[in-house]
């Protein structure tokens, strides 16, 4: 029976349950990661070694989950979000439970690092682009309850993996964690897939000839990873801004534990600072997805705002000298990143539209992987130089600062709306079309009732 073709997103139905995938594995990515950190001092301690060497396991994860995206993209639409994602949870699994023999830190970094970051490689991408595809009006709202699960699971995990800590040792704990892990397969289950218009081949214009087979191999790459997206200017502008606020990003979930240590806190008074950040984080999330959805400003208006007040959220966390203080940063810092993550995603498809958003969002999280690698270890640097981690979170802060700015690069940023004239389309936000190329058709402006919204591109 042939699958039917939407011509555009349900916006429900069943993609509540893609949600539900979303979520749990959002539980077990992302979330682990950020409740990482209570690993951390027993690796330091453990292994002997220094805090910038301990930063590179996770440092190593996030890096190769993001830059092997596009591997999981392209597995994605050969094969579907579902045997990939399935593939993706074994591999997670198996590299925790790798880790759990380590006896050097190259150990950790090739199975924590290396292993498990690829398999989440395979889940993330298809996960988040399956999202995309079920919901349009209310995208934002369905990628903020997705990402809730992080929340959710930094609440939990922190004292949990803490608990496990205490029973089992780190290295039970990891081989708990790796249990946990293969629920990741009971997501991909849920992964159903959907065909749309906009996923419908092209016809091409032209043939290669005959005699260019190297021609015609470089082709089948482009093709195969949609490369042509390097020469979209609003696609390179955004990366180039989100991989500047990754470097940053990361660094609370992975040092806020240590600093609070370093303050004098107990293990699980520093580990409850991850718990209370992920309760105003996750209640930030569904927040901004709602104010996304309504559409009072543009996304990615919405998107610089949120990361602003990130980065003033990171420069305040030096000034927390109690444990009280320390808690009430944490939700201040756990509120500003909880409202800021959701839009990472939700707003790249009104950048490159639905039809390109599967490999957009590989080749998009292969390059922000840069700031994913470089931001815990350059955070553990400052550490051992200066003995504490006050000048690592105000260059984390700075560093989303600066990437804030990076929006402004973005063709159409300072737009409103503006109405075109009649037979003319608008392209999503950073697009640039021509006669043979022209851009897709989309509404990325400001919503005034009864008049056509578009933003006049560059």
């Amino acid at each position: 029976m042939a699958q039917p073709v939407f011509s555009e997103q349900p916006d429900g139905g069943w993609g509540w349950m893609i949600v539900l995938a979303g979520f749990l594995s959002n539980c077990l990515l992302v979330g682990v990661t950020r409740s990482f950190g209570v690993f951390f001092t027993r690796f330091t301690r453990h292994f002997q070694e220094s805090s910038s060497r301990v930063s590179w396991i996770t440092s190593i994860a996030m890096a190769t989950q993001q830059f092997a995206s596009p591997v999981g993209s392209v597995f994605g639409m050969h094969y579907g979000a579902r045997p990939v994602v399935m593939v993706g949870g074994i591999l997670a699994s198996l590299g925790m439970l790798a880790a759990s023999f380590g006896q050097e830190l190259l150990h950790m970094y090739l199975s924590i690092g290396l292993l498990t970051g690829f398999g989440w490689a395979l889940v993330f991408t298809p996960t988040v682009s399956m999202i995309a595809k079920y919901f349009k009006r209310r995208r934002a709202l369905a990628t903020g309850l997705a990402f809730t699960g992080v929340g959710v699971a930094s609440f939990f995990f922190s004292p949990l993996f803490q608990l496990l800590i205490d029973g089992y040792g780190w290295r039970g704990a990891l081989q708990i964690l790796s249990a946990m892990m293969l629920n990741l397969c009971v997501c991909a289950a849920l992964l159903r897939p959907i065909a749309l218009i906009e996923d419908l081949p092209a016809a091409s214009g032209a043939l290669p000839d005959d005699g260019a087979k190297g021609t015609a191999c470089w082709g089948k790459v482009t093709s195969a990873f949609d490369l042509t997206l390097f020469q979209h200017r609003g696609f390179l502008a955004y990366s180039f801004a989100m991989t500047l606020m990754t470097t940053g990003f990361f660094v609370p979930y992975i040092h806020l534990v240590p600093h609070g240590k370093n303050l004098g806190l107990s293990d699980y008074e520093a580990a409850f600072l991850m718990s209370v950040s992920a309760i105003s984080e996750t209640v930030a999330r569904l927040f901004s997805g709602w104010v996304a959805d309504i559409q009072l400003i543009r996304k990615i208006h919405l998107l610089f705002l949120w990361s602003v007040l990130t980065g003033i959220s990171l420069l305040l966390i030096p000034s927390g000298n109690s444990y009280s203080s320390l808690v009430g940063l944490s939700l201040l810092c756990g509120f500003c990143t909880g409202g800021l993550a959701p839009l990472f995603f939700s707003t790249l498809p009104e950048i490159v539209g639905i039809g390109r958003i599967l490999n957009a969002t590989g080749l998009f999280l292969m390059m922000i992987s840069i700031g994913g690698l470089l931001g815990p270890p350059l955070s553990g640097f400052l550490e051992d130089v200066t003995g504490s981690y006050t000048v690592s979170f105000m260059t984390a802060g700075g560093f989303i600062l600066a990437g804030s700015l990076a929006l402004l690069l973005l063709p159409g940023f300072l737009v409103c709306d503006a109405a075109l004239p009649e037979g003319r389309a608008a392209g999503p936000v950073g697009a640039v079309g021509d006669g043979d190329h022209p851009a897709p058709a989309a509404v990325t402006g400001c919503p005034r009732r009864g008049v056509t919204e578009a933003v006049t591109v560059c």
